[in-house]
């Protein structure tokens, strides 16, 4: 990927209200926080009434009138739309407003293009990019000739210009070999993780609901958390010592978001699965944001699309420290607590809650271990919990709880 640097762009936000007015507000508030991230300063938004939306420019004849004149009254110089838009669309709104057009889809690639640091990120963004350029590539022609400089230039599109279908598809192919190869690697980890006999617990929620804010404050991690959506991208993990001596490991990963553009989780599948093969799932929700209860809707719908329903789910009702948090309640979880990982309120219960689930799952022993093997006491302390030992004559009387796959070894 080529990177160019983010120069603010004047845009407005234009949308279609095809069903409840609530929702397309909601939806373009979203986007402005989004084109905010991006380096955008959004300086009017439009919504237009529609049954359905125009098939060949997204907008009204009339309405784009509207928007033509205020982008000259604005002083903008992009329209950035609140849906993935045809190539024909695109090419006939660039037409008729003489400005750069730019849709959902194409910003939040965009975002993701900026916040990639691992090579594994960068290789997920460019595959996701592509896949979107692809389908779009006469379409976009005009506008991959453009110079490099704002939103949705970033990426594939200014390597060369003279890319065809068939150049894609070869790299798409490349990549998607790249690609393999670290969801090998990554399997290879997950299934050290597994023999170590260590739980894991996935870190899920909307974006910038405080998921990269709770890993730091549970594990001292260093990892980048800031009032903007995706602030992190690749996937972070870190070990838990909880106060009864257990260990669990926690995995931050992206944020989801409403709309998630196909291109982006078929490219992430491999990052998004975490939440799959986790014992747990951490769900932090933003309970100070009024849109909480749909953002808690967009997580479950999206961990169904990735299989990963059925596992023990812990909700976490972040920003209590916030006066406009709500008491909300979430009937799919198994369980639900109110917390501020910036304050630090509710992690220790947090944590003893997590210690019992660990402790639920273990097999309570009470064992006479001779002294030439007393080395199996140390997998004990590694993997179970060790509760009583004592140094007798003919050997060492222990107590303890153990996981299931290390207790024919303690036998």
């Amino acid at each position: 990927m080529e990177e160019f640097k983010n120069l603010e762009e004047r845009v407005i936000l234009v949308g279609v209200c095809q069903y409840e007015a609530e929702d397309t507000e909601e939806s373009l508030l979203e986007l402005r926080e989004l084109a905010r991230t991006a380096g955008a300063l959004t300086v009017f938004t439009v919504i237009q009434n529609r049954e359905a939306v125009h098939p060949g420019s997204y907008i009204g004849k009339g309405k784009i009138q509207e928007v033509k004149s205020l982008l000259l009254a604005m002083d903008a110089n992009c329209v950035i739309c609140d849906d993935e838009l045809s190539p024909a669309q695109i090419n006939n709104l660039e037409r008729e407003l003489e400005c750069k057009v730019i849709d959902r889809t194409l910003l939040i690639l965009d975002i993701f293009a900026s916040r990639a640091v691992t090579s594994e990120g960068k290789i997920q963004v460019e595959l996701a990019q592509l896949r979107y350029r692809a389908s779009r590539l006469v379409g976009l022609r005009e506008s991959l000739s453009r110079l490099g400089g704002g939103i949705g230039t970033r990426g594939p599109g200014e390597k060369k210009l003279e890319m065809d279908r068939r150049l894609i598809r070869e790299r798409i192919s490349a990549l998607k070999q790249e690609l393999l190869q670290v969801e090998k690697h990554r399997a290879l980890i997950r299934k050290g993780r597994e023999k170590s006999g260590r739980a894991s617990a996935a870190i899920v929620g909307y974006t910038n609901a405080g998921k990269s804010t709770l890993l730091n404050a549970l594990t001292g991690a260093d990892v980048l958390s800031e009032d903007k959506l995706f602030a992190t991208l690749d996937p972070t993990t870190r070990l838990l010592d909880l106060p009864d001596g257990q260990e669990i490991l926690l995995t931050d990963t992206v944020g989801f978001i409403r709309k998630l553009p196909h291109h982006l989780v078929e490219a992430f599948k491999s990052t998004l699965e975490e939440a799959k093969y986790a014992d747990y799932i951490l769900h932090v929700v933003d309970a100070a944001n009024p849109q909480a209860e749909k953002q808690m809707h967009v997580v479950y719908e999206t961990l169904s699309e990735l299989g990963a329903s059925g596992k023990t789910v812990i909700t976490l009702f972040n920003k209590q420290d916030d006066p406009g948090a709500e008491r909300l309640v979430d009937h799919k979880a198994d369980y639900c607590l109110r917390i501020s990982a910036r304050t630090g309120e509710g992690l220790e219960d947090l944590k003893e809650l997590l210690s019992e689930l660990l402790s639920q799952k273990m097999i309570y022993i009470e064992r006479l271990v001779p002294y030439d093997k007393a080395g199996m006491i140390q997998l004990v302390r590694k993997q179970g919990q060790l509760l009583t030992e004592d140094y007798r004559e003919d050997g060492i009387a222990i107590t303890a709880r153990i996981p299931m796959e290390i207790y024919t070894k303690i036998l």
